[in-house]
């Protein structure tokens, strides 16, 4: 983490937040291992719980996932607030990953998800990708979300740890209320990017899938 992106998340917390003082939220911070700080004390308030998942245990993880691609440690609709900062260009299938970050919300839910447009190489075990706000608004609709919010820091603040190069992307967004053919349509797309990825494709599965979107 650093202070350009601690910044951009505090932003969102007063921004789309404020209104929850006192009441319940239910927070996930995705890749929250604390790597020179930590997001956690944005979301030290009353009535709200925060929690944080990554993929190796350390400092400020709660959870730690088996798998990126495929969330199990968590139930659909469980978070009324998703985050991740400086995580979504180190995940090599970042299509996939999106489909459970919006499954995991609520209806009615928010993500804030922070990530480079610049920089150089910073391989976390591996650096794939920087982003612009066509992607993230393109991301978003991939997913069924509602961008609230995108933008591209391109005339960075001098922040005192030099992270104004890496010019970060945000996207805000909301996962509105589905119908029920919305829903299947999210779970089957979800489903279907996940078998696409593996190295030796299921076609088996992949045929079965197909065959429960001819009843559907």
């Amino acid at each position: 983490m650093h202070i350009g992106s601690y910044t951009k998340i505090a932003a969102f917390v007063d921004a789309y937040l404020a209104d929850y003082t006192g009441k319940q939220l239910v927070i996930l911070d995705v890749g929250s291992q604390d790597v020179n700080g930590s997001y956690k004390p944005l979301f030290d308030k009353n009535h709200w719980v925060y929690t944080g998942c990554d993929m190796v245990e350390g400092k400020n993880v709660d959870i730690c996932l088996k798998d990126i691609y495929n969330w199990s440690e968590f139930d659909s609709n469980q978070f009324d607030v998703v985050i991740s900062g400086q995580v979504l260009e180190h995940v090599e299938y970042f299509w996939v990953t999106i489909f459970e970050i919006a499954r995991i919300l609520k209806e009615g839910g928010l993500c804030c998800i922070v990530a480079p447009s610049a920089g150089i190489e910073h391989r976390f075990p591996v650096d794939c990708w920087r982003y612009y706000p066509d992607g993230f608004r393109a991301l978003a609709k991939y997913a069924g979300l509602e961008a609230l919010e995108v933008f591209t820091e391109w005339n960075p603040l001098p922040y005192a740890d030099g992270s104004g190069g890496w010019k970060d992307s945000v996207l805000v967004a909301r996962k509105p209320i589905l119908n029920e053919q919305q829903k299947r349509s999210a779970y089957y797309k979800n489903k279907l990017a996940r078998l696409l990825i593996e190295e030796d494709i299921d076609l088996i599965q992949i045929e079965n899938l197909l065959t429960d979107l001819k009843g559907v």
